[in-house]
């Protein structure tokens, strides 16, 4: 078992140093941090949390030691916290998203959170621990993504959070809970059954459970295996003849991970994080960006921004069968459409927490926009968020076309955020629950995570 491709990856859990994380991985992980706590806070105001948190409230009783996001006083067992904390950041689709295409953080941090308020005080792990840990979450899940072409992709099958997230919370969990490597690797097999959503309940107020479920079920699979329970050593591995967490992916093709060193490059050091400037499915920020772009075309070709002027609106998108939504007719929906996206930005000149109230929804000259909508699917724009556009052309009944489009939107890991509007992001979502020195606390602590002793503190 040592020497296969679950070993080399239980080995690099167990090794792995904080030393090893580069001041650019510490920043860009920091920034992950402070994002998703932010998106965690606004997404306690949604009916899905609330949902989620009554029924951990209702159903469960047990030991509560961890803080649930937005709710001061309460607290829940320590999975329970990871489910209902993981729910919350997913809850608007307003957390980070990384290529090939899953959601990070959320599937990792509310797992840690919950683990470090659980632990003794006297065995309470650092700052410097707690953004080793968290790194190792990211790292797994990011080398398990790349042994399919088919991850690289927009999904189609599973949803991923709910794959390689569980395996990457149970990592992190293993790692901040100083398992052995024995443990290490049982606690990924246990996870990988547990495993798995499906993609037809996106644009649905079950999708946040991904994250919530794999936030939970990767924390309990390394309580499982610190202690005793065991699980196939070469769950990893391509096995012929027997599916391992291959059975995730039509075409898997593994390979060891190196074991920590000093020229150990995380893919987080190689590759950044996108993060969302409004919440909504990572695929309509393109359409946005290049919604706005003509729109601004239309304000100075006819001195304002006049629907009636439109005879359709065309946008060349890739093929996605869950975001290609028409007529959206709730907030989840409107989140995975990009014909409402395109349009809310035109009528509006900006999309945001607003844009997808029941109210904005269902405007009439919202939908009479959507009416005008046709969708194009060039060949050359393919389902991968490192590759795709948007592009959005305005046919005008004077004959004229003004077209806007986006290879790469702001906030993109091409392109992004600044730090001034990265805080300026946290600042909003967590207003809406925190008050200002809470908000400048928790900043602060994020910035100065790797000298904090008692990572709980967060």
């Amino acid at each position: 078992p040592e020497e296969s491709v679950t070993g080399s990856f239980a080995s690099f859990i167990h090794a792995a140093r904080p030393e090893q994380l580069s001041q650019t991985v510490r920043q860009r992980s920091k920034r992950m941090i402070l994002d998703s706590i932010g998106v965690g806070l606004v997404g306690s105001t949604t009916g899905v949390f609330d949902i989620a948190l009554r029924y951990c409230r209702e159903l469960y009783s047990s030991v509560a030691v961890s803080s649930v996001y937005g709710k001061p006083g309460l607290k829940l067992s320590p999975t329970l916290a990871a489910f209902t904390n993981g729910v919350a950041t997913h809850s608007m689709d307003f957390d980070d998203t990384w290529h090939p295409a899953t959601h990070p953080s959320g599937a990792v941090l509310p797992a840690l959170l919950a683990a470090s308020q659980m632990l003794p005080p006297k065995t309470k792990p650092s700052g410097l621990e707690f953004l080793l840990a968290f790194n190792v979450g990211l790292e797994v899940q990011g080398r398990l993504m790349h042994f399919s072409t088919e991850a690289h992709d927009i999904p189609k099958r599973f949803h991923p959070p709910s794959v390689v997230g569980t395996l990457g919370s149970a990592a992190a969990t293993a790692k901040l809970l100083s398992l052995g490597c024995a443990q290490c690797r049982h606690a990924l097999g246990i996870a990988a059954s547990l495993a798995g959503a499906p993609m037809a309940n996106a644009a649905t107020q079950a999708k946040p459970l991904h994250v919530g479920n794999a936030a939970r079920l990767g924390l309990e699979a390394a309580l499982l295996a610190a202690r005793g329970m065991e699980a196939n050593p070469f769950i990893l591995d391509d096995i012929p003849g027997c599916s391992g967490f291959s059975a995730f992916y039509s075409v898997y093709q593994p390979k060891p991970l190196p074991a920590p060193g000093q020229h150990h490059q995380f893919l987080l050091e190689k590759q950044d994080i996108a993060f969302k400037r409004f919440p909504a499915h990572l695929g309509m920020h393109w359409v946005v960006d290049a919604a706005l772009s003509v729109r601004n075309l239309l304000v100075n070709y006819a001195g304002s921004f006049s629907p009636s002027l439109i005879r359709s609106i065309v946008l060349k998108i890739p093929v996605s069968k869950y975001i290609n939504r028409p007529f959206p007719s709730s907030e989840h929906q409107a989140r995975h459409s990009f014909q409402f996206n395109a349009c809310a930005a035109l009528l509006d000149g900006d999309v945001g927490l607003g844009s997808f109230s029941e109210s904005s929804i269902h405007r009439q000259e919202l939908r009479e926009l959507l009416g005008k909508v046709v969708v194009e699917h060039p060949e050359d724009n393919v389902a991968n968020f490192d590759k795709m556009y948007g592009e959005v052309a305005l046919l005008l009944h004077s004959g004229d076309v003004l077209t806007g489009k986006c290879d790469t939107f702001y906030g993109h890991w091409r392109k992004p955020l600044s730090k001034e509007s990265l805080l300026k992001k946290f600042r909003s979502n967590a207003s809406h629950v925190l008050p200002e020195e809470k908000i400048e606390a928790i900043i602060a602590l994020v910035d100065n995570l790797e000298n904090l002793s008692d990572s709980s503190q967060l």
